[in-house]
C-alpha cells in the first residue's frame, strides 16, 4: 500500500496545469487569472468630484457666506472642461472632470443651489470632495495577480483598467464513467440485484461545483470490449477520465480489466474507505479510477482528487479548511490506514475548535450518514482507537 499523501501528489502530477486560453471579462468569473493585469489608465483616470456641489478656489470660499457667479456646468462625461477663474464657480457633478484651476469642491447641500450664481454657507479647503487622479490604481501598476480567483469585483476592475479580455486557465473538461452491470438509471424498475446508480451524479455535481464542464456516461457494463468502445472516442475532447468501480481484486473488474497494460496502475492506498484506487494515461488522456462505492468515492474525491482538479485550475488554496475538536464517543480505527469517518462538527463558545462525533458506521455503502455530515473525522495511520474527549483532526466540509 502506499500512503495518501503519496498518491495525492501523484495525482496531482498526472493532471499538471491546464492550458491557458483568453476569454472576454464578462466570461472569467471563477476562474484563475494566470497573467499578471496591468493597469492600462490610472484610477481615477483624471481629478474628479466625489460629490454633486461647485467647483470652486478654496481661497474664494474661506469667509462664507459667499456669493459668486456660476461661469460654467460641468456634467459627467464632459471633455472640454473650461479652466476656473478666481472668483467664479462652476457647477459640477458627481464624476465630472474637476477643472484647472479649483482645488475644492463645495457640496450642494452647502449652497442655495443656483444656477447663474450660488450662495455658499459653508468653507471649503483645499482638496475637499476631490478624487484625484491615480489614487486607486497608477497606471502601468499590477492591478491584479496571476493566480486570483476572479470574482465579481476583480473583474469590474479588470474592465475599469480598461481590459476587454483576460488570460485565464482553461477549466478542466471532464469525462466522468460509472461502471457495473448492476447498475441501473431511475426512474426505471429495479429486479433483484440491481441498484440505482448514483456515483456519477455525485462526481459530476462536485467537479461542476469546481468549474469544471463535465460530460457523463452512466452504467457501462462489465464487458472490457464494450467499455473500450464506449469511453475510447471520447477521450479526444477530454482533460481526466474520472471513473468508479471495476477496480477491486475480484473477478468482472472492467476498468482494471480493460485499462491494465493501457497505461494505468492500480494499486491499494493506505486509506479506509477508498483502498483500491489507479491512475495513469490512457490515449494520453490522464484517468483515475475510484473504487465502486459511494462514500469511497465522495472520499477519495475529497483526499486527492479535488485538491488535484483545483491545482491544475490554476487554484493555489486546494485545502479544504482543518481544525481540531474533541471527540463525543470512542473509535476505532485500521492500523496503518487513514481513516476517514463522516463526522458532525459543532463549535464550542469559548474553545478555539469544539466539538465532534462520527455520523453513520465505517462503512463505505452508507450514503445516508454522509449527508447529514458537515466533516471527515480524520485519524491517522498510526492511530488505531480514540477515546471520548481526545483531540482529532477534522476536515470541514
Amino acid at each position: 500500500m502506499i500512503s495518501v499523501d503519496e498518491y495525492r501528489e501523484t495525482v496531482t502530477e498526472l493532471l499538471g496545469r491546464a492550458p491557458v486560453r483568453t476569454v472576454p471579462v464578462a466570461e472569467a468569473a471563477g476562474l484563475v487569472l494566470a497573467r499578471d493585469v496591468l493597469a492600462g489608465v490610472a484610477l481615477p483616470p483624471f481629478d474628479n468630484s466625489a460629490m454633486d456641489g461647485y467647483a470652486v478656489r478654496a481661497a474664494d470660499v474661506a469667509d462664507v457666506p459667499v456669493t459668486l457667479p456660476v461661469a460654467d456646468d460641468i456634467p459627467a462625461g464632459r471633455v472640454d472642461v473650461k479652466p476656473l477663474e478666481p472668483g467664479t464657480a462652476q457647477r459640477i457633478m458627481t464624476g465630472a472632470p474637476l477643472p484647472p484651476g479649483a482645488d475644492a469642491i463645495v457640496m450642494v447641500e452647502d449652497t442655495d443651489r443656483g444656477t447663474a450664481e450660488v450662495r455658499i454657507s459653508r468653507a471649503a479647503s483645499v482638496g475637499n470632495h476631490i478624487r484625484r487622479t491615480g489614487e486607486d490604481v497608477t497606471k502601468g501598476t499590477v492591478a491584479l495577480h496571476a493566480g486570483t480567483v476572479l470574482s465579481h469585483a476583480h473583474l469590474g476592475l479588470a474592465a475599469a483598467v480598461g481590459l476587454a479580455e483576460l488570460e485565464v486557465y482553461r477549466p478542466l473538461s471532464v469525462l466522468v464513467v460509472s461502471t457495473g452491470t448492476e447498475l441501473v438509471e431511475a426512474p426505471n424498475p429495479l429486479q433483484h440485484g440491481q441498484i440505482y446508480e448514483s456515483n456519477s451524479v455525485m462526481l459530476a455535481a462536485a467537479l461542476r461545483e469546481l468549474g469544471c464542464q463535465v460530460e457523463v456516461v452512466r452504467s457501462v457494463v462489465d464487458d472490457v470490449e464494450e467499455f473500450r468502445k464506449i469511453i475510447e472516442p471520447r477521450l479526444e475532447s477530454a482533460d481526466l477520465l474520472i471513473t468508479s468501480g471495476g477496480v477491486s481484486a475480484g473477478a468482472y473488474e472492467v476498468v482494471k480489466d480493460a485499462l491494465t497494460g493501457q497505461g494505468v496502475e492500480f494499486q491499494k492506498i493506505a486509506m479506509q474507505p477508498g483502498g483500491p484506487q489507479g491512475c495513469g494515461r490512457w490515449n494520453g488522456v490522464p484517468v483515475v479510477t475510484l473504487p465502486g462505492n459511494p462514500v469511497s468515492v465522495l472520499v477519495s474525491f475529497e483526499a486527492f482528487l479535488r485538491p488535484a482538479v483545483l491545482s491544475a485550475m490554476g487554484h493555489s488554496d486546494v485545502d479544504r479548511r482543518r481544525v481540531r475538536a474533541r471527540l463525543t464517543e470512542d473509535m476505532t480505527s485500521p492500523a496503518g490506514r487513514r481513516q476517514y469517518r463522516r463526522g458532525f462538527f459543532t463549535p464550542v463558545l469559548g474553545e478555539v475548535t469544539g466539538v465532534v462525533g462520527p455520523k453513520g458506521g465505517p462503512g463505505s455503502h452508507l450514503l445516508a450518514a454522509f449527508t447529514q455530515a458537515n466533516c471527515l473525522i480524520v485519524l491517522p495511520e498510526e492511530v488505531s482507537a480514540a477515546s471520548e474527549g481526545d483531540e482529532v483532526e477534522v476536515l470541514l466540509l
